[in-house]
């Protein structure tokens, strides 16, 4: 009876901090600018593209170079944050608002330890997540065990907010795939990076919410195996703004109110052309990844932005992939979990062999 008292009260906090943030006036509703016009039929053909039905599934990463400049160190680690222009096409370049043209990341890791004796994990960030603090506290005791990590400030996020944009709530729909895009194609970039130009003996990829979900892209389209750790993630991002807390975030009238440029819609109409739209990051039409012992979900019982059936549905496309359930809601699992979350991230490099294993 506590336990089940318990997990209604994790699911009720989820609820009531989603009120206060999504259904008050404090800040501007997700797409108050519609859906994005002609930029969004371009997404949308050019996220098809990444399906397994498509030639370049495993189109290879391109070459990034950051340039880096130290921002602290002692005898064990160093910090250090770099810069490097976008590797997106020029298609996708003409639709980023300058701010996005160049990315930004953060890289701790330990020192007097060889790459090839290291492993890295990129950290993507969660929706609302603008700076690199909260990874950057995630990953940092994980330096004692030889394991940097490295952060990616997101597309749309922190210095790269386009300036008609109000804290994470993105104006259009087609920003929503045009973040998800840029940030597969900057995450396997570094990966590239870490694998190639650094020779790390192991890699992975993790994320928190929306960051978990791109996170499983990425791991699914790399071309190398590598340790994916999507945490307190849907399948899908139909999930997170069709059913769960962030609907109630959602500029309903906005969409139909642009949609009726072309065609009179009802909102039941504007919510299943959104979901429609939104089906295109269903991760589970993405192939599986190349070590599927190496994916692990870590998800939360009583989730009220995130179901039960949505982590399951990944687990099941993905055959030999874990999930583990930690005791709370979105909120608090954020909060409290961090310890399981840097589980996962040991367990899943564990499950890697050495990349200067394989090649000798």
């Amino acid at each position: 009876m506590v336990s089940v008292n318990l997990g209604i009260l994790h699911y009720v906090l989820d609820h009531i901090y989603g009120a206060f943030v999504h259904r008050t006036k404090l800040s501007t509703p997700f797409f108050s600018r519609g859906w994005g016009g002609s930029k969004l039929d371009m997404l949308e053909n050019m996220v098809k593209q990444l399906f397994p039905e498509a030639s370049g599934q495993n189109w290879p990463p391109n070459i990034v170079r950051p340039i880096w400049k130290t921002v602290w160190e002692t005898k064990s680690a160093c910090l250090r944050e770099g810069v490097f222009k976008t590797p997106c096409d020029e298609r996708l370049l003409s639709t980023l608002s300058p701010e996005n043209h160049n990315a930004r990341v953060a890289f701790l890791l330990p020192k007097n330890v060889p790459p090839q004796k290291m492993a890295c994990v990129v950290h993507l960030a969660g929706t609302g997540d603008h700076t690199f603090e909260r990874r950057l506290r995630l990953g940092g005791p994980l330096v004692k065990e030889n394991i940097a990590t490295m952060v990616l400030e997101s597309p749309f996020y922190g210095l790269r907010r386009p300036s008609m944009q109000r804290g994470a709530k993105l104006l259009c729909v087609s920003d929503l795939l045009l973040l998800g895009r840029v940030t597969i194609e900057e995450a396997r970039c570094l990966l590239h990076w870490l694998e190639i130009e650094e020779g790390f003996g192991k890699t992975g990829i993790c994320g928190l919410s929306m960051g978990g979900v791109h996170a499983a892209m990425v791991g699914s389209l790399h071309p190398t195996p590598i340790a994916t750790l999507p945490f307190l993630s849907p399948h899908s991002a139909v999930v997170a703004f069709c059913e769960g807390v962030l609907k109630h975030a959602t500029a309903w009238e906005a969409l139909r109110e642009d949609a009726a440029q072309k065609a009179e819609m009802t909102l039941e109409q504007v919510r299943e052309r959104l979901r429609s739209v939104l089906s295109l990051t269903d991760v589970t039409r993405f192939p599986i990844p190349k070590n599927p012992q190496a994916v692990i979900f870590v998800a939360a019982t009583d989730d009220g932005y995130i179901p039960k059936h949505s982590v399951l549905e990944l687990q099941r496309a993905w055959p030999g992939s874990e999930v583990r359930w930690v005791t709370g809601g979105h909120v608090s699992s954020f909060l409290l979990h961090n310890d399981a979350f840097r589980k996962a991230i040991v367990d899943g490099l564990d499950r890697l062999q050495w990349r200067e294993s394989e090649s000798s």
